[in-house]
């Protein structure tokens, strides 16, 4: 049978829990309504904005290298995280508040204690404010009221329910007043210790501990024994507490207090500028400049200038850069900032400059390439008209011929124009914009032969980086200013474990993106031909102190002598140095031997002094081989004189050499013969030279020795086929090429005729328009009277040879 009593009484027990149910629920609905409402209300009353914070640009290791006003021009620099110190936090809370660790915004017991003894009268009138009702105070600064206090409660509980205990200590001691336009605890660090919160002594950081509940009072540099005073005192308190050890409290107090406001951080100006235009809003930005390079290059860069003002030269840029991260760590943007009357706040890194004939080893590597010539390759060096461009030398004179390692060690300009023309203008361009040069890449349609000369718009950061490139087997990757997030949180974590933190001297990260401009072997074989420079500091060489550095160097001026370059580099640094004047104008010492190349030997010498000089190694893809010592070519059948050069394999041409041509002469040498009209007998073979056409008239027109072929056989009645003769092409010299010519017919002017011949010619034809004009030797200037408007000159010579030119004619 079924007991209902028993049964009733268990039906009865689960009521009092479904009861219990509906309580807790009715209690839970309370508590969400309760949330919600403070949801809605904490929706309608926002947290204020976030403070202003001066904008920061630090050093490399975290050490701050410019500081800026915020934007109400107040020094409020924040203080992160890792900066408040153990002794820092100790401090401020014990003297702040106690209990700040505990409370949720407000502390009730000490509103109790303060409402009784300001009700009372009794003991110190206090407000019991805590630290967070402080920080709402500060974020909102308002008359102090009994309703505003209601209010500052009430942000109180706002930020204990939006920031950690961390976080609100943090905003506290970066709105602290120090008095007149400073607040927060690094701003004075900074500005009256000139160290950061994290490098202060027990002394100084009680000091900053003391001084925000007075800050009209405790007047650091003016009231400083009161200052003294006061925080002895606290410290005597801190010892009661034994809140520091003993030894530190005495040496605390033993600690004077000689202490004055300083200027802010300054260096680096221009890249501080520069970053915080970039990063707008952020109050701290890490650079990857090195506060000692920095500081070193700027001093250096400024008493140089200081010494060139006599020659009418005011200003220079420096970049130094690290080769295997890109990091740039030191940055001069001019010799001093806050020179008006030299424009110093003028950036010269990005400055768009001539940058003379600073290309002229990335020109050279990219022949190299491509199989055009070697170190050892002799190159024209006389008056050449390419189409209408004809160069000139620095030093206006002419050499000849010259090997590639000297022509690039001497920066002749016609030998790098006739490479330029073999290269290939936009193939030269393409690879320049590859490299970053955005001015090139904008006009790399207009330019032409004149760009290897300077002829283009380039910055000192983009030729820095060029160069950097050379130093690193031709891996070109853009320059660093900034440690990207990777860097900085690496760092961030050194610095809350304890270590020091420093960015990395091989971190892959630093560099965004690489690729190769040229080849290893390219970029050895120019370093090799730009390190055997003689150093200017040391004629004999560096080999003569151990103890400087070695390097490979360039230098460049623009034309008008308004640019001076000279941009060195080793494995370790490449450094860039510009000087000159932002106003364009120039000066008849400006050169970059001169006057650019000290400097930069100044800095190399204090970065790199005892440097362990490790050089780069020639690369796997370079093999040696015996070339014509007369040509740089590989030696032909006449070709006695050989010497070693480097080459590329299966890139480098490898075409003969004929710098001597055998012929068959009569016995007397009075008539040469081919090889239809030989006689049986009465001749004899003789070696003649057979310089290139140009290289002939040259020598030829300095008055040197200069072997020509004896005239052709007379009796010879066979045509001779020009395709057939190993003799060197016909060019005309003068006038140029689809040139203007403006002549005035009342003085009579008129034009010269002249030509590149080889060594066999011994007449030329000249014909205008298609109408023959006269014969004259090859080597006779002739001048005629052109006809007005368009002309065609011709000319022809014994050998069956032909060149046509076309040129306009004005008259006044």
């Amino acid at each position: 049978m079924v007991n209902w009593a028993k049964t009733a009484v268990a039906i009865k027990r689960p009521i009092p829990l479904v009861m219990n149910w509906r309580t807790g629920l009715r209690l839970g609905g309370a508590v969400l309504a309760a949330l919600l409402l403070l949801l809605g209300l904490d929706v309608a009353f926002p947290l204020p904005r976030a403070p202003l914070y001066s904008p920061l640009v630090l050093a490399a290791d975290g050490t701050v290298l410019h500081a800026y006003l915020n934007p109400t021009q107040k020094w409020r620099m924040k203080t992160e995280l890792p900066e408040i110190t153990p002794a820092l936090q100790q401090a401020i809370i014990y003297k702040e508040d106690r209990y700040f660790r505990y409370h949720f915004g407000v502390n009730p017991i000490a509103i109790v204690q303060a409402a009784g003894r300001n009700l009372l009268g009794t003991g110190r009138t206090t407000g019991a404010s805590t630290i967070t009702m402080q920080v709402a105070r500060l974020l909102e600064p308002k008359e102090r009221t009994l309703g505003n206090k209601i209010l500052e409660m009430l942000r109180a509980l706002q930020l204990e329910a939006h920031y950690s205990k961390a976080e609100i200590l943090q905003l506290y001691l970066n709105l602290v007043p120090y008095g007149g336009n400073i607040e927060g605890v690094k701003s004075a660090a900074l500005l009256y210790f000139q160290q950061p919160p994290d490098y202060l002594s027990l002394a100084q950081t009680v000091t900053l501990a003391i001084i925000p509940n007075q800050p009209r009072i405790l007047v650091l540099g003016k009231n400083n024994a009161a200052i003294r005073a006061e925080r002895n005192r606290w410290l005597r308190r801190f010892q009661q507490q034994h809140l520091f050890p003993d030894q530190d409290i005495a040496d605390a107090l033993a600690e004077p207090l000689a202490v004055q406001r300083h200027a802010p951080p300054l260096l680096a100006p221009h890249l501080a500028r520069r970053l915080v235009t970039r990063f707008p809003g952020q109050p701290i930005i890490r650079s990857t400049l090195r506060r000692g390079p920095q500081a070193q290059a700027e001093d250096l860069t400024k008493n140089y200038v200081r010494r060139l003002h006599e020659l009418g030269i005011a200003q220079a840029a420096v970049l130094v850069v690290n080769n295997r991260t890109r990091a740039v760590e030191a940055y001069v943007g001019s010799a001093d900032f806050q020179d008006a009357t030299s424009a110093g706040q003028v950036d010269g890194v990005q400055a768009i400059r001539s940058p003379g004939s600073t290309l002229k080893p990335f020109l050279y590597a990219l022949a190299l390439d491509r199989g055009l010539v070697t170190p050892k390759l002799k190159l024209p060096d006389v008056p050449t008209n390419f189409s209408g461009f004809r160069p000139e030398n620095f030093d206006k004179s002419f050499s000849g011929e010259v090997t590639v390692e000297r022509a690039l060690t001497y920066s002749l300009n016609i030998p790098a124009v006739r490479v330029l023309s073999e290269l290939g203008v936009s193939t030269f361009t393409d690879k320049l914009r590859d490299a970053g040069f955005r001015r090139v890449a904008h006009d790399a349609p207009r330019l032409g032969l004149s760009t290897i000369l300077g002829g283009c718009g380039a910055t000192l950061e983009e030729l820095t980086a060029l160069y950097a490139a050379l130093a690193d087997q031709g891996r070109y990757a853009p320059l660093t200013l900034a440690l990207n997030l990777n860097e900085e949180l690496r760092m961030k974590k050194e610095e809350l474990s304890g270590k020091a933190a420093a960015p990395t001297s091989n971190s892959s990260f630093l560099i965004p993106h690489s690729s190769l401009i040229t080849s290893p072997a390219a970029a050895f074989l120019i370093t090799d031909i730009l390190a055997q420079h003689t150093r200017p500091d040391l004629p004999l060489g560096y080999q003569g102190s151990a103890r400087l550095p070695k390097i490979a160097w360039k230098t460049g001026t623009s034309y008008g002598r308004r640019d001076a370059w000279s941009i060195g580099y080793n494995q370790d640094y490449t450094v860039g140095a510009w000087v000159g004047n932002f106003s364009g104008e120039g000066s008849p010492a400006l050169t970059g031997t001169d006057i650019a190349t000290p400097l930069l030997f100044d800095l190399f010498n204090a970065l790199a002094y005892n440097s362990p000089n490790n050089w780069a190694t020639p690369p796997t893809s370079l093999d040696f081989r015996l070339v014509c010592a007369e040509s740089g070519l590989v030696p032909g059948e006449h070709c006695p004189n050989q010497l070693i050069d480097y080459y590329l394999p299966s890139v480098s041409s490898a075409q003969r050499c004929e710098h001597q041509r055998e012929a068959l002469v009569s016995a007397d040498g009075s008539i040469s013969y081919c090889r239809a009209c030989v006689p049986a007998s009465g001749f004899r073979r003789q070696l003649f030279p057979n310089p290139r056409p140009e290289v002939l008239a040259f020598r030829e027109a300095q008055g040197l020795h200069a072997t020509r072929l004896p005239a052709h056989n007379p009796a010879c009645r066979l045509v001779r086929n020009a395709d057939d003769d190993t003799g060197g092409a016909l060019a005309i010299t003068s006038p140029l090429a689809n040139a203007e010519y403006l002549l005035n017919r009342r003085e009579k002017q008129q034009l010269l005729l002249s030509c590149a011949a080889g060594s066999e010619v011994r007449q030329v034809f000249w014909y205008v328009n298609d109408r023959f004009l006269r014969a004259a030797s090859a080597t006779e200037r002739v001048f005629f009277r052109p006809p007005s408007g368009a002309v065609k000159i011709s000319c022809a010579d014994d050998h069956g040879r032909n060149v046509d030119i076309q040129l306009q004619v004005a008259e006044l």
